[in-house]
């Protein structure tokens, strides 16, 4: 008779086996999603190649995929540095709306400014108001001792509602026949296309943030201590790092992220504000940053890959009349063999004789 135990790596998988278990749990997360199809009467296989194909089989669907990979990135990169430090932002939807509603009050309010000053103001608007919104959960955090959990997440409604009482109301186009949206932003406040492409210039935002976080985890004094306090935080007080400092700063960069993948949604996207763009990508950020296990790098290919998955998940749609939530169910999947998966990155699984 054998008995299994699960044994601790002296030393974790390299890339090689982490490469190699990562794909095991997609292709496990597929084959349960073709299962869900045969079982709802579509076959399995048509069902999974219409969803590659609308998501990466031609120039559209890889362009499209990657216009919605741009603010799905941010949200992701915002959230992983919180997640660094073992603070969980929950709140990247409500900064995501703080964000495109700080910059639309820009545009809206000095639309005849040159591009050169107005696009940046309205950056900066984006990073103030989604960073001051991240900043509250981590003042309540330290000084009343709430969860940053809940008061993150419940905060994301009051600022979704927020986007619609000013769309509804006072910033409401006259001109729109009812429909809930501003005026059109200037031609000097929106964010121009590369080239002939359908994707913007915001594809160039994400490369030097990510850089700049990816340079500012690895060579910075701040960004070592932010390490060392998430991966042991009585050991980081005990050696008197500014904890306190720590959590207010990467929740006001986590929202200050998030808030600039609002201004480019806004800005470059939709070219005004309207609740329809509100669509998830705060919370498809927290699956996209656990996917990456917070490597920026890895964060861009997993924004790439889930995007594709809400394009392909449209393609499903139409052709083959596959409800929409199939694309969430997918992503869930995904998330949870992943996660399932990452346990063989550490430990082993060995048979021995009673």
């Amino acid at each position: 008779m054998r008995k299994i135990r699960i044994v601790k790596r002296q030393e974790p998988l390299g890339i090689g086996g982490s490469c190699l278990v990562l794909l095991s749990a997609i292709a496990l997360s597929l084959l349960f999603s073709g299962l869900l199809l045969f079982f709802r009467g579509t076959p399995p296989l048509e069902g999974i190649l219409t969803l590659f194909t609308g998501a990466f089989g031609s120039r559209w669907a890889l362009e499209d995929s990657l216009l919605k990979a741009i603010p799905l990135f941010l949200c992701s990169l915002g959230v992983a540095v919180a997640f660094r430090l073992q603070i969980w932002n929950i709140g990247a939807e409500g900064q995501f709306a703080l964000g495109s509603i700080g910059a639309t009050w820009v545009a809206l309010s000095f639309p005849d400014w040159p591009r050169a000053a107005l696009l940046p103001a309205m950056i900066g608007a984006a990073i103030v108001a989604g960073g001051g919104w991240g900043f509250i959960p981590a003042f309540l955090r330290q000084r009343l001792k709430t969860n940053e959990i809940i008061v993150s997440l419940m905060m994301n409604y009051i600022a979704i509602l927020l986007l619609e009482y000013l769309v509804y109301g006072v910033w409401k186009d006259p001109t729109s026949f009812g429909f809930p949206m501003t005026p059109s932003f200037s031609e000097t406040a929106i964010v121009g296309k590369i080239g002939t492409t359908s994707i913007n210039w915001g594809l160039a935002h994400c490369v030097i943030l990510g850089v700049l976080v990816w340079g500012f985890f690895k060579y910075t004094r701040t960004g070592f201590e932010l390490k060392a306090c998430g991966d042991n935080v009585r050991a980081a007080k005990y050696a008197r790092l500014p904890y306190d400092r720590l959590v207010f700063l990467v929740m006001f960069l986590s929202g200050a992220l998030a808030g600039w993948a609002g201004f480019l949604e806004a800005s470059a996207t939709v070219n005004r504000l309207q609740p329809s763009i509100m669509v998830g990508y705060g919370y498809t950020a927290i699956v996209v940053a656990w996917l990456a296990r917070l490597n920026p790098l890895s964060i861009g290919i997993a924004s790439f890959l889930l995007a594709g998955l809400r394009v392909g998940g449209e393609s499903l749609q139409l052709d083959l009349q596959v409800p929409a939530a199939f694309g969430g169910i997918i992503e869930g999947l995904i998330l949870l063999t992943v996660l399932a998966g990452g346990l063989f990155t550490h430990y082993r699984i060995v048979y021995r004789r009673n």
